[in-house]
């Protein structure tokens, strides 16, 4: 792999993952580039478009505890950058482990996240 490219994985995990809970700023900058991300992309997202967004509306709840969001946090982290295990740029396949990532945690929460969904 591409040198700079580790660097610049680094550099987003430094940015987005401090060890702490996200502010409300953070959350919800987080949340419009996930938005961002589904729009620029709809095609290909349809099919989990509804998890995002639950997932989403799992993170801005008052209610749920800081660590549970940081598994959600952890994975829309890893759908909106663009440089991860496949990146995004390849046609289709670039999705899949993004699409794999937001499956697990969907699985993961289960029961707990049925509530989100509009």
């Amino acid at each position: 792999m591409n040198d700079n490219l580790k660097l610049n994985e680094t550099e987003l995990l430094d940015e987005y993952y401090t060890g702490e809970e996200l502010s409300e700023l953070e959350t919800e900058v987080l949340v419009g580039k996930v938005e961002d991300k589904i729009t620029q992309n709809k095609s290909r997202v349809m099919s989990f478009l509804r998890h995002i967004k639950a997932l989403s509306n799992y993170l801005f709840d008052k209610d749920v505890k800081w660590y549970r969001k940081s598994v959600v946090a952890a994975a829309l982290i890893y759908f909106i950058t663009p440089i991860d295990t496949i990146p995004d740029f390849s046609p289709f396949v670039g999705f899949l482990d993004d699409l794999g990532v937001i499956a697990a945690v969907v699985k993961y929460l289960g029961n707990e996240l049925k509530r989100y969904y509009d």
